[in-house]
């Protein structure tokens, strides 16, 4: 049985812009937003990876979900938090915590970290926050960062829980396991592309949209791309893969999000490059290379 939540199209994992004394930068927050929403993304995720969540305060996490669920409140946009951890327990607090902000339209669950624990093991991590959530999973696999990897059979077993809506799949390529996903994927259960190179293909062979860190530059033609995907326009979406991955590439030259920062920051749209340790800023030479693939993608 599939949750009631829609995933599709463009998500934008959202950065976490920070003031030139170190505090976060809510209006910055607030006005990336509408801009992301502005440029056709269907929903904002605040406090994943590349919004540097292991790195804020709770006050800090409170403040950040608060600017944003204003703005998906007024624009009728879905905001999925991220909210995992390597805890059962205590991921199950972050999710009760959460009960009833406004525009909250899932919470988004990476496989449990470093304890490294069985495929079983994280099977019942999610059933168990599942039951406890008050609006639908999006489970999040991306072994590069956890140490595990679940498993196809294992995504479509946690799939039969009515509150588990689709998964971030950011495998590293689209490789057999990620194929077998989309081939069994229950109905109603969304698989979103996580690997920004590969967004194209895996939209083509049955995924739903994507939760994309790239698409904080070129938002709109990610947002074209991943359109054409689900449409099966295969030229012209091709056209856009191709124009985008250089843009890609460059962008994740140095530890995310360090670049977007950098990007973003050059370009006007938040007041500082700054990341938090032990991230480091991204260099010039990265920071102007992406900027350079930008121009040339636009």
């Amino acid at each position: 049985m599939a949750s009631d939540l829609q995933l599709r199209g463009v998500y934008l994992p959202l950065v976490t812009p920070f003031t030139a004394d170190g505090a976060v930068a809510l209006d910055a927050v607030t006005g990336l937003c509408h801009e992301y929403l502005d440029a056709g993304a269907t929903g904002i995720v605040p406090l994943g990876t590349t919004g540097e969540a292991s790195a804020l305060s709770a006050e800090e996490k409170q403040a950040v979900v608060t600017a944003c669920s204003a703005v998906c409140v007024e624009r009728d946009a879905q905001m999925i938090v991220g909210a995992g951890t390597n805890s059962t327990a205590t991921t199950i607090a972050a999710v009760e915590a959460l009960a009833g902000t406004p525009a909250l339209s899932g919470v988004l669950i990476v496989v449990p970290y470093y304890v490294r624990p069985s495929e079983a093991g994280i099977v019942a991590h999610f059933r168990a926050v599942a039951d406890a959530a008050p609006v639908p999973l999006v489970l999040y696999n991306i072994a590069l960062r956890t140490g595990r990897h679940l498993s196809a059979a294992g995504v479509i077993e946690a799939a039969a829980h009515p509150n588990i809506a689709g998964i971030k799949q950011a495998s590293t390529g689209l490789d057999v396991d990620t194929l077998q996903l989309l081939a069994g994927a229950p109905q109603g259960f969304a698989v979103l592309g996580g690997e920004d190179p590969f967004l194209f293909p895996l939209v083509l062979m049955g995924g739903a949209g994507a939760i994309c860190a790239s698409a904080h530059v070129c938002t709109e033609r990610f947002v074209a791309m991943i359109e054409c995907g689900l449409a099966g326009k295969v030229d012209d979406g091709r056209a856009h893969a191709e124009a985008l991955l250089p843009v890609v590439q460059a962008c994740f030259a140095e530890p995310n999000p360090a670049v977007f920062k950098a990007v973003l920051h050059a370009q006007g749209r938040i007041p500082t490059p700054d990341v938090r340790l032990p991230l480091a800023p991204a260099s010039d030479a990265a920071r102007d290379a992406a900027l350079a693939a930008i121009r040339g993608a636009s």
